[in-house]
Protein backbone atom coordinates (compact mmCIF):
# COMPACT_ATOMS: atom_id res chain seq x y z
CA UNK A 1 0.00 0.00 0.00
CA UNK A 2 1.43 3.56 -1.08
CA UNK A 3 2.09 5.79 1.70
CA UNK A 4 -0.50 8.04 0.39
CA UNK A 5 -2.89 5.84 -1.02
CA UNK A 6 -7.03 7.00 -0.30
CA UNK A 7 -5.91 10.51 0.23
CA UNK A 8 -7.29 13.15 -1.68
CA UNK A 9 -5.19 16.17 -2.09
CA UNK A 10 -6.22 19.87 -3.52
CA UNK A 11 -3.57 22.23 -5.33
CA UNK A 12 -4.88 25.53 -4.82
CA UNK A 13 -2.93 27.62 -7.60
CA UNK A 14 -4.18 30.39 -10.24
CA UNK A 15 -1.80 31.56 -13.51
CA UNK A 16 1.09 32.69 -12.44
CA UNK A 17 2.52 29.64 -10.07
CA UNK A 18 6.48 28.83 -9.58
CA UNK A 19 5.98 26.03 -12.14
CA UNK A 20 8.50 23.63 -10.48
CA UNK A 21 6.28 24.64 -7.13
CA UNK A 22 3.51 22.88 -8.38
CA UNK A 23 4.35 20.27 -10.82
CA UNK A 24 7.14 18.49 -8.24
CA UNK A 25 4.51 18.19 -5.44
CA UNK A 26 1.67 16.76 -7.59
CA UNK A 27 3.91 14.66 -9.18
CA UNK A 28 5.31 13.28 -5.70
CA UNK A 29 2.38 12.95 -4.33
CA UNK A 30 0.79 11.52 -6.54
CA UNK A 31 3.82 8.53 -7.05
CA UNK A 32 2.95 7.98 -3.34
CA UNK A 33 -0.92 7.03 -4.36
CA UNK A 34 -3.16 10.39 -3.62
CA UNK A 35 -5.56 11.46 -5.84
CA UNK A 36 -4.92 15.13 -6.80
CA UNK A 37 -7.07 17.72 -7.33
CA UNK A 38 -6.47 21.36 -9.02
CA UNK A 39 -8.50 23.99 -7.89
CA UNK A 40 -8.66 27.64 -9.54
CA UNK A 41 -10.65 30.80 -9.65
CA UNK A 42 -11.64 29.48 -13.11
CA UNK A 43 -11.89 26.46 -15.27
CA UNK A 44 -9.70 25.43 -17.91
CA UNK A 45 -5.72 25.95 -17.55
CA UNK A 46 -3.57 27.93 -16.12
CA UNK A 47 0.14 28.59 -16.98
CA UNK A 48 2.71 28.70 -14.80
CA UNK A 49 5.26 31.77 -14.90
CA UNK A 50 7.71 29.86 -16.52
CA UNK A 51 5.27 28.14 -19.37
CA UNK A 52 3.88 24.91 -17.44
CA UNK A 53 0.26 24.57 -18.36
CA UNK A 54 -2.04 22.51 -16.00
CA UNK A 55 -5.74 21.47 -15.81
CA UNK A 56 -7.92 22.74 -13.87
CA UNK A 57 -10.06 20.13 -11.91
CA UNK A 58 -12.46 22.54 -10.50
CA UNK A 59 -12.97 26.12 -9.24
CA UNK A 60 -12.57 26.82 -5.68
CA UNK A 61 -16.15 28.74 -5.76
CA UNK A 62 -17.49 24.46 -5.87
CA UNK A 63 -15.28 23.34 -3.32
CA UNK A 64 -14.47 23.17 0.41
CA UNK A 65 -12.14 23.43 3.10
CA UNK A 66 -13.09 19.77 4.30
CA UNK A 67 -13.78 17.73 0.88
CA UNK A 68 -10.01 17.10 0.96
CA UNK A 69 -7.07 15.60 3.36
CA UNK A 70 -4.97 17.76 2.69
CA UNK A 71 -3.57 20.69 0.80
CA UNK A 72 -0.76 21.79 -1.29
CA UNK A 73 -0.32 25.81 -2.43
CA UNK A 74 2.87 26.57 -4.56
CA UNK A 75 4.17 29.75 -4.60
CA UNK A 76 5.24 32.18 -7.51
CA UNK A 77 4.71 35.53 -6.87
CA UNK A 78 2.27 36.81 -8.94
CA UNK A 79 0.12 33.41 -8.14
CA UNK A 80 0.13 34.27 -4.56
CA UNK A 81 -1.02 37.17 -5.21
CA UNK A 82 -3.98 36.64 -7.12
CA UNK A 83 -5.04 33.52 -5.15
CA UNK A 84 -4.51 35.31 -1.57
CA UNK A 85 -7.56 38.00 -3.05
CA UNK A 86 -10.02 35.17 -4.00
CA UNK A 87 -12.40 34.80 -1.19
CA UNK A 88 -13.36 31.34 -1.88
CA UNK A 89 -9.76 30.15 -1.73
CA UNK A 90 -8.98 32.12 1.25
CA UNK A 91 -12.07 30.05 3.07
CA UNK A 92 -11.11 26.64 1.94
CA UNK A 93 -7.98 27.45 3.63
CA UNK A 94 -8.96 28.83 6.91
CA UNK A 95 -11.82 25.64 7.52
CA UNK A 96 -9.31 23.01 6.06
CA UNK A 97 -6.39 24.14 8.96
CA UNK A 98 -9.12 25.00 11.12
CA UNK A 99 -10.35 21.73 11.02
CA UNK A 100 -7.01 20.34 11.96
CA UNK A 101 -6.41 19.07 8.43
CA UNK A 102 -2.48 19.56 6.81
CA UNK A 103 -1.80 21.89 4.51
CA UNK A 104 1.41 22.14 2.77
CA UNK A 105 2.70 26.31 1.10
CA UNK A 106 6.29 26.87 -0.22
CA UNK A 107 7.89 30.35 -1.41
CA UNK A 108 4.94 33.06 -1.81
CA UNK A 109 2.14 30.85 -0.81
CA UNK A 110 2.42 31.91 2.46
CA UNK A 111 0.48 34.79 1.95
CA UNK A 112 -2.81 32.43 1.43
CA UNK A 113 -2.16 31.82 5.09
CA UNK A 114 -1.95 34.85 6.48
CA UNK A 115 -5.17 36.16 4.59
CA UNK A 116 -6.87 32.82 6.13
CA UNK A 117 -5.35 33.40 9.62
CA UNK A 118 -3.42 29.87 9.58
CA UNK A 119 -0.02 31.27 11.22
CA UNK A 120 -1.04 32.46 14.39
CA UNK A 121 1.23 31.17 16.94
CA UNK A 122 2.78 29.04 14.82
CA UNK A 123 6.48 28.88 13.28
CA UNK A 124 6.62 29.33 9.49
CA UNK A 125 9.39 29.58 6.54
CA UNK A 126 8.72 31.20 3.47
CA UNK A 127 10.28 33.41 0.88
CA UNK A 128 12.62 35.53 3.13
CA UNK A 129 10.64 38.93 1.54
CA UNK A 130 7.43 37.50 3.64
CA UNK A 131 9.17 37.45 6.83
CA UNK A 132 7.74 40.57 7.96
CA UNK A 133 4.37 39.51 6.86
CA UNK A 134 4.15 36.53 8.52
CA UNK A 135 5.65 37.84 11.69
CA UNK A 136 2.84 40.65 11.86
CA UNK A 137 0.50 38.01 11.04
CA UNK A 138 1.75 36.37 14.47
CA UNK A 139 3.84 33.79 13.04
CA UNK A 140 7.50 32.70 14.19
CA UNK A 141 9.42 33.02 10.84
CA UNK A 142 12.57 30.94 10.67
CA UNK A 143 15.33 30.45 7.46
CA UNK A 144 14.85 26.72 7.56
CA UNK A 145 14.30 24.67 4.44
CA UNK A 146 11.16 23.04 5.59
CA UNK A 147 9.17 23.29 8.63
CA UNK A 148 6.21 21.26 10.09
CA UNK A 149 4.67 23.31 13.01
CA UNK A 150 0.46 21.43 13.54
CA UNK A 151 0.39 20.23 10.08
CA UNK A 152 1.62 23.30 8.56
CA UNK A 153 4.59 22.53 6.48
CA UNK A 154 5.90 25.41 4.53
CA UNK A 155 9.71 25.92 2.88
CA UNK A 156 11.66 28.86 1.12
CA UNK A 157 12.07 28.28 -2.42
CA UNK A 158 12.45 25.32 -5.41
CA UNK A 159 15.56 24.51 -4.08
CA UNK A 160 13.22 22.80 -0.72
CA UNK A 161 11.50 20.84 -2.97
CA UNK A 162 13.00 17.48 -2.29
CA UNK A 163 12.78 18.05 1.40
CA UNK A 164 9.20 19.90 1.35
CA UNK A 165 7.76 17.02 -0.91
CA UNK A 166 9.01 14.16 1.76
CA UNK A 167 7.49 16.09 4.45
CA UNK A 168 4.68 16.33 2.95
CA UNK A 169 3.81 12.98 2.06
CA UNK A 170 5.14 12.26 5.86
CA UNK A 171 2.82 14.80 7.43
CA UNK A 172 0.00 14.10 4.57
CA UNK A 173 0.42 10.18 5.40
CA UNK A 174 -0.51 10.51 9.40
Amino acid sequence: MSALSNTSIAIIATNGFEDSELLDPLTAVKEAGATVTVLSTETGEITGKNGATVSVDATTAASTGTQYDAIVLPGGTGNADKIRMDEDAVAIVRDHVSAGRPIGAICHAAWLLIEADAVRGRTVTSYPSLKTDLRNAGATWVDEEVVEDGGIVSSRTPKDLPAFNAKLIEVFGK
